[in-house]
């Protein structure tokens, strides 16, 4: 590794949490005469790079930001870099760095500084607001604020699985969510079709959450976690509230998946370009009655396998006194074969907010999986 990346590096390490961005600008202002450095993190809605302190929003899909961020590479545009900022396929926005000589290797360094950034804004995430703050384009509600903070990330690489989620309407989410975890053996992933409005919906499903995350961290098979869940709900509100859950098991060495659902949102298969709706056992929500017994269903996933969960907010959208419904659903879902999941996600997003004009009016949580198989 080149001494500039060593002491960028070090920077990072020794730097203020607020001033990651400044601090990584003097290093390669000395190692490169780098002179303009900025940051853009992607917004919550997925549609705009906002810059951390000065500039304009990049919103154009051409612009080479964009580029940078779909493709997941370096792009160099009239003298000006824009670089990645992700980490374990979590993909944060890019770095834009200037003057830059066409040079792959310089390329190449800033790379992977940028690299290292990623990882240090994660890493500092929690006892700093700067960086939250500077990536939203309107005030979040109470709400939203609660469920983007309840998240695990928006998506995850590893070389067995790629995966990622979005909520929508972003800035006003209520109580869809998702929750993922990992351990190199197994992936657990858990979809949350939320009830009821503003900050009551966030704490409910903020219950469901951490009762599913304690019963996964003891141990629990899936069905245990479902019941624990199930009872944490019921206790507080003695079947008043409720919520759906699908909740996911993915061993990563045989490709089975098991599944609990608890009155879910809808799991579909996309395997070889042909789309189906994968017949699921219907359980009761959780929290609708003491002591629910839940039953696991396990089936095999093949090489290739493309999964998505979505909540009732997609099939239920409406625009133009028009509902959206599952043929439009599975046809777009075809489409998004090549598509990287995050890509996906957001493509079908942007699909929806298209088809009502706007920002949804339910809640809606999408989540997609792709199995690329065991790996030695």
């Amino acid at each position: 590794m080149s001494e500039p990346v060593n002491r960028a590096r070090r920077t990072l390490n020794e730097t203020p949490a607020d001033r990651l961005v400044g601090g990584v600008g003097d290093v390669l202002a000395r190692s490169y005469g780098i002179t303009e450095t900025e940051l853009y993190q992607v917004d919550y809605r997925l549609s705009e790079l906002l810059p951390l302190t000065e500039g304009d929003p990049v919103t154009g899909p051409g612009h080479p930001a964009w580029r940078a961020f779909d493709h997941q590479s370096p792009v160099l545009a009239a003298g000006t870099a824009w670089l990645p900022i992700s980490m374990r396929g979590e993909r944060r926005g890019v770095l834009r760095v200037a003057p830059v000589p066409d040079d792959t290797a310089i390329l190449g360094e800033l790379a992977d500084i940028a690299t290292a950034l990623a990882h240090e804004l994660a890493a500092v995430a929690a006892g700093t607001d700067v960086y939250r703050a500077a990536r939203r384009s309107q005030r979040l509600t109470l709400a939203a604020e609660m469920q983007w903070d309840l998240l695990p990330g928006r998506s995850r690489i590893r070389p067995s699985f790629s995966l990622a989620g979005q909520l929508e309407p972003a800035y006003t989410v209520r109580g869809d969510s998702f929750d993922w975890s990992d351990d190199g053996q197994r992936l657990w992933l858990s979809t949350i079709n939320g009830t009821g409005e503003g900050v009551a919906a966030s704490l409910l499903t903020s219950l469901a959450t951490h009762a599913l995350r304690n019963a996964r961290r003891a141990g629990l098979g899936l069905a245990d976690q479902a019941a624990l869940a199930d009872q944490a709900l019921y206790d507080e509100y003695r079947g008043e509230r409720h919520l759906s859950a699908l909740l996911m098991e993915l061993d990563l060495r045989s490709g089975i998946l098991t599944v609990v659902d608890a009155g879910s949102p809808r799991l579909v298969l996309l395997r070889e370009g042909k789309v189906t709706e994968q017949p699921l056992e219907a359980q009761f929500p959780l929290g609708m009655f003491e002591a629910t017994d839940y039953h696991e269903q396990r089936f095999p996933l093949e090489r290739g396998d493309r999964i998505f969960v979505v909540s009732d907010g997609v099939v239920e959208a409406t625009g133009q006194h028009t509902r959206y419904g599952e043929t439009a659903l599975d046809r777009f879902l075809r489409r998004t074969g090549p598509m990287e999941p995050l890509d996906a996600v957001r493509s079908l997003i942007g699909d929806l907010r298209a088809f009502v004009s706007g920002d949804l009016v339910d809640d809606a949580v999408v989540v997609c999986l792709d199995w690329t198989g065991p790996q030695p």
